[in-house]
């Protein structure tokens, strides 16, 4: 489970690994640096990340650029420490070892950068209570 060096961890699932997932590995990592090992993926994958959600992480000095999103496998769920569902009833291909927590926000499919702003900052206190807690 814990990655080499110590390191706990932390996986973000979705659905199309574009929007929320992405948001909460960026927002972890910009919030803990190397702290954890951070990983995000989803159970039926876009071909990229959300433009909008990149540029709304931008105005936080964060680049997700060149971020492709992933299919989540059985590995991932076997070698993750915490494994942070962000929408209920995400059908997995295997039961998470670790810790499972589940998180709901809304799909930001189709969003505007303005309007993800309140979802990120959403996402970040949910990311920085995780934190405060791991």
């Amino acid at each position: 489970m814990t990655a080499r060096g110590g390191k706990q961890i932390i996986l973000f699932l979705c659905e199309h690994n574009a929007g929320r997932s992405q948001l909460a590995a960026a927002l972890l990592a910009h919030r803990t640096g190397d702290r954890f090992e951070i990983r995000c993926a989803g159970t039926d994958p876009a071909e990229h990340a959300s433009d909008a959600v990149a540029a709304s992480l931008a105005e936080l000095g964060i680049d997700i650029g060149g971020r492709l999103p992933r299919r989540v496998t059985k590995e991932d769920l076997r070698e993750a420490d915490v494994v942070v569902t962000m929408k209920p009833g995400l059908a997995l291909p295997a039961q998470p070892t670790g810790k499972r927590v589940g998180w709901s926000f809304p799909d930001p499919l189709g969003w505007d950068a303005e309007g993800i702003r309140p979802l990120r900052d959403q996402i970040d206190s949910a990311v920085r209570e995780l934190a405060d807690n791991l």
